[in-house]
């Protein structure tokens, strides 16, 4: 998927301008990376936020059109408003096309309603991981990965080395000799018994209400202290 981005340089920088950019609806941001300097811009708030909401936008090369030049980039940060659904800053990094960058990139699960340990055995589908780090060249890129668990019996998972990888692209943690972590695995539903409180006699608890009322203080109280 392709997404074009236009956005405008700004001059200053630091908390007080930035706060009036958000108030004018718009997002600051910078664009840094190559053999260019970093270049301080400004986003039309709304159409970045609508951006934001594809999930393909995060792991997509970006082109960015500022005054008449345009770059090719990633999105490698995003900060939000703590509770409002506002973006407040964008970090956006250049990339070449002849070199292989590192991305986050989602992991999707499919066929969970055919696995046998979900369908004949009562199980349930467990994601352990949701995003893995991958490594390629940008027009490699790809939006997400996928992992199949419609033949997983109960008990069985899927590691980082079951992911099928297009051409070129790699998982980082494995190509440096790490662990091959399970991704998704099908478990055994738990079920937790709740603790049956001991009853006590009605006669007990009448008398002890009775005891109580006679000391002067409200049946489900403690006796105030002069």
């Amino acid at each position: 998927m392709k997404f074009e981005l236009t956005a405008e340089r700004r001059d200053a920088k630091g908390s007080g301008p930035n706060r009036r950019l958000r108030r004018a609806g718009q997002v600051p941001a910078v664009l840094y990376g190559g053999d260019k300097d970093p270049v301080m811009l400004k986003f039309n708030h709304d159409a970045i936020y609508h951006q934001l909401e594809n999930e393909a936008f995060h792991t997509s090369v970006l082109t960015v059109k500022v005054d008449g030049d345009t770059d090719r980039a990633i999105l490698r940060n995003v900060q939000m408003h703590p509770f409002k659904p506002r973006v407040m800053h964008l970090d956006l990094q250049r990339i070449s096309e002849t070199q292989k960058l590192h991305m986050l990139v989602p992991i999707h699960v499919n066929g969970e309603e055919e696995a046998p340990g979900v369908k004949l055995e009562g199980g349930i589908v467990s994601r352990l991981m949701t995003e893995v780090d991958i490594s390629c060249l940008p027009h490699q890129l790809p939006e997400f990965l996928s992992v199949d668990v419609s033949e997983l019996q109960l008990g069985e998972s899927l590691h980082l080395a079951d992911i099928p990888l297009p051409e070129g692209v790699t998982i980082t943690s494995l190509a440096h000799g790490g662990e091959d972590l399970a991704v998704v695995s099908v478990a055994a539903v738990r079920v937790v018994e709740e603790e049956v409180a001991e009853e006590v006699p009605e006669e007990v608890a009448e008398g002890e209400e009775a005891a109580t009322e006679e000391a002067g203080a409200p049946p489900s109280e403690e006796p105030q202290q002069d």
